[in-house]
């Protein structure tokens, strides 16, 4: 029986020690995280993208035919990422599209990465995405200004203005 209590008493004190716990409060400032270019509020109307798209890649205003027939087709279809991402490839795989070549890219990656950004996104690249975007064109030879304009266009900030 003194066995019994014994190690009742030593079950009991055990379980007294181990939870006692000592808490710690961290004290952590909050921080919003925001995307480059989140200050863009208004989304594009489809009417505007498509339009806004032309421009910037042919420099000029979409035939009114044109842009009632891929008005049209973007309507009608029920998924509009990818309608758009079709529209973007379309407009890119044109041969009167007007986009630097990969030797003016390559030239100046800094300098095109500025361009891009400024006319796709009609803001400056912040220090990180120009180190970023720089770095990934010039480590890899097989990415284009293609690659990069359609990377850009099919964007979420460029839905945004």
């Amino acid at each position: 029986m003194k066995n019994s209590l014994k190690i009742i008493f030593m079950f009991i004190l055990l379980l007294i020690i181990s939870s006692c716990k000592k808490e710690f409060t961290y004290e952590v400032k909050d921080v919003n995280v925001e995307q480059p270019g989140n200050g863009k509020s208004n989304v594009k109307s489809t009417t505007e993208f498509i339009s806004i798209a032309y421009s910037d890649l042919f420099n000029t205003t979409i035939p009114n035919d044109s842009l009632l027939y891929i008005n049209q087709a973007y309507q009608s279809f029920g998924d509009k990422k990818l309608i758009e991402d079709r529209i973007i490839r379309h407009f890119l795989n044109r041969s009167d599209v007007l986009i630097p070549t990969d030797q003016q890219m390559r030239s100046n990656i800094p300098a095109f990465v500025s361009q891009v950004m400024q006319k796709l996104f009609n803001r400056n690249p912040n220090a990180f995405e120009n180190y970023f975007i720089t770095n990934i064109i010039h480590s890899d030879a097989s990415i284009s200004p293609v690659a990069v304009y359609y990377a850009m266009m099919t964007s979420n900030e460029y839905r945004y203005y």
